[in-house]
Protein backbone atom coordinates (compact mmCIF):
# COMPACT_ATOMS: atom_id res chain seq x y z
CA UNK A 1 0.00 0.00 0.00
CA UNK A 2 1.51 3.37 -0.98
CA UNK A 3 2.17 5.85 1.82
CA UNK A 4 0.08 9.02 1.89
CA UNK A 5 2.24 12.14 2.30
CA UNK A 6 1.25 13.96 5.48
CA UNK A 7 1.52 17.51 6.75
CA UNK A 8 2.81 17.80 10.30
CA UNK A 9 2.84 20.96 12.41
CA UNK A 10 5.44 21.81 15.02
CA UNK A 11 3.79 22.99 18.22
CA UNK A 12 5.47 25.82 20.11
CA UNK A 13 7.60 25.12 23.16
CA UNK A 14 9.33 22.09 24.60
CA UNK A 15 7.57 19.36 26.51
CA UNK A 16 8.18 17.09 29.49
CA UNK A 17 7.00 13.53 30.02
CA UNK A 18 6.62 12.08 33.49
CA UNK A 19 5.30 8.92 35.10
CA UNK A 20 3.52 9.14 38.44
CA UNK A 21 2.01 6.46 40.66
CA UNK A 22 -1.21 5.07 39.21
CA UNK A 23 -3.22 6.11 42.29
CA UNK A 24 -1.92 9.69 42.47
CA UNK A 25 -4.44 12.47 41.87
CA UNK A 26 -3.95 14.46 38.67
CA UNK A 27 -1.99 17.54 39.76
CA UNK A 28 -3.32 21.00 38.90
CA UNK A 29 -0.06 21.98 37.16
CA UNK A 30 -0.68 19.25 34.58
CA UNK A 31 -3.89 20.89 33.42
CA UNK A 32 -2.68 24.41 32.66
CA UNK A 33 -3.86 25.77 29.28
CA UNK A 34 -1.54 24.95 26.38
CA UNK A 35 -1.69 23.91 22.72
CA UNK A 36 -1.14 20.31 23.83
CA UNK A 37 -1.08 18.35 27.05
CA UNK A 38 -1.96 14.75 27.75
CA UNK A 39 -2.93 12.86 30.87
CA UNK A 40 -3.29 9.09 30.66
CA UNK A 41 -4.09 6.78 33.55
CA UNK A 42 -3.72 3.02 33.35
CA UNK A 43 -3.67 0.29 35.95
CA UNK A 44 0.13 0.67 36.05
CA UNK A 45 0.75 4.42 35.89
CA UNK A 46 -0.32 8.02 35.49
CA UNK A 47 1.53 9.55 32.52
CA UNK A 48 1.60 13.30 32.00
CA UNK A 49 2.90 15.31 29.07
CA UNK A 50 2.96 19.09 29.40
CA UNK A 51 5.08 22.10 28.58
CA UNK A 52 8.49 22.07 30.28
CA UNK A 53 7.72 25.27 32.18
CA UNK A 54 4.57 23.69 33.67
CA UNK A 55 6.44 20.65 35.02
CA UNK A 56 7.68 21.41 38.54
CA UNK A 57 11.46 20.98 38.84
CA UNK A 58 10.93 18.56 41.74
CA UNK A 59 9.05 16.09 39.53
CA UNK A 60 11.29 13.49 37.88
CA UNK A 61 10.61 13.96 34.18
CA UNK A 62 12.15 13.54 30.77
CA UNK A 63 12.34 17.11 29.45
CA UNK A 64 13.11 18.85 26.18
CA UNK A 65 10.80 17.06 23.72
CA UNK A 66 9.34 18.81 20.65
CA UNK A 67 5.78 18.02 19.61
CA UNK A 68 4.62 17.37 16.03
CA UNK A 69 0.92 17.14 15.20
CA UNK A 70 -0.14 15.10 12.18
CA UNK A 71 -2.70 17.33 10.49
CA UNK A 72 -6.10 15.70 10.59
CA UNK A 73 -8.67 14.71 11.14
CA UNK A 74 -8.49 11.38 9.41
CA UNK A 75 -10.86 8.45 9.59
CA UNK A 76 -10.24 6.08 12.50
CA UNK A 77 -10.37 3.16 10.06
CA UNK A 78 -7.65 4.58 7.78
CA UNK A 79 -4.75 2.14 8.03
CA UNK A 80 -1.10 3.09 8.31
CA UNK A 81 -1.34 6.76 9.29
CA UNK A 82 0.97 6.51 12.29
CA UNK A 83 3.19 3.86 10.69
CA UNK A 84 3.63 6.02 7.59
CA UNK A 85 5.14 8.80 9.70
CA UNK A 86 6.89 6.85 12.44
CA UNK A 87 8.50 4.43 9.98
CA UNK A 88 10.65 7.08 8.30
CA UNK A 89 11.59 8.46 11.72
CA UNK A 90 12.74 4.99 12.81
CA UNK A 91 14.79 4.67 9.61
CA UNK A 92 16.35 8.04 10.51
CA UNK A 93 17.16 6.70 14.01
CA UNK A 94 14.75 9.21 15.63
CA UNK A 95 13.10 8.18 18.91
CA UNK A 96 9.37 8.90 19.06
CA UNK A 97 6.83 9.09 21.87
CA UNK A 98 3.38 8.90 20.22
CA UNK A 99 0.02 10.02 21.60
CA UNK A 100 -3.25 9.49 19.76
CA UNK A 101 -6.49 11.45 19.96
CA UNK A 102 -9.76 10.88 18.14
CA UNK A 103 -8.82 13.23 15.28
CA UNK A 104 -5.06 12.85 14.94
CA UNK A 105 -1.73 11.71 16.36
CA UNK A 106 0.99 13.69 18.13
CA UNK A 107 4.65 12.72 18.01
CA UNK A 108 7.17 13.89 20.55
CA UNK A 109 10.77 13.87 19.31
CA UNK A 110 14.07 14.98 20.80
CA UNK A 111 15.98 15.50 17.56
CA UNK A 112 13.88 18.03 15.65
CA UNK A 113 16.48 18.59 12.92
CA UNK A 114 16.84 14.86 12.29
CA UNK A 115 13.07 14.37 12.41
CA UNK A 116 12.48 17.16 9.88
CA UNK A 117 15.06 15.65 7.50
CA UNK A 118 13.66 12.12 7.84
CA UNK A 119 10.11 13.32 7.26
CA UNK A 120 11.13 15.36 4.20
CA UNK A 121 12.98 12.36 2.71
CA UNK A 122 9.75 10.37 3.04
CA UNK A 123 7.69 13.04 1.28
CA UNK A 124 6.02 14.53 4.36
CA UNK A 125 5.90 18.28 5.05
CA UNK A 126 6.65 19.87 8.42
CA UNK A 127 5.30 23.36 9.11
CA UNK A 128 5.97 25.75 11.98
CA UNK A 129 9.74 25.46 12.12
CA UNK A 130 11.67 28.52 13.36
CA UNK A 131 10.51 31.43 11.29
CA UNK A 132 7.32 29.61 10.31
CA UNK A 133 8.93 27.83 7.38
CA UNK A 134 8.38 24.35 6.06
CA UNK A 135 10.72 21.39 5.82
Amino acid sequence: MPMTPRVLSLLPGTFSICRLHQDQAVPAWAQAPADFWSITRTHEELSIICLDQQMPPTVPADRGWRCLRIEGPFDLTEPGVLAGVVGPLAVGNISVFAVATHDTDYLLVRDLTGAAAALARAGHRLTGLDGGGDA
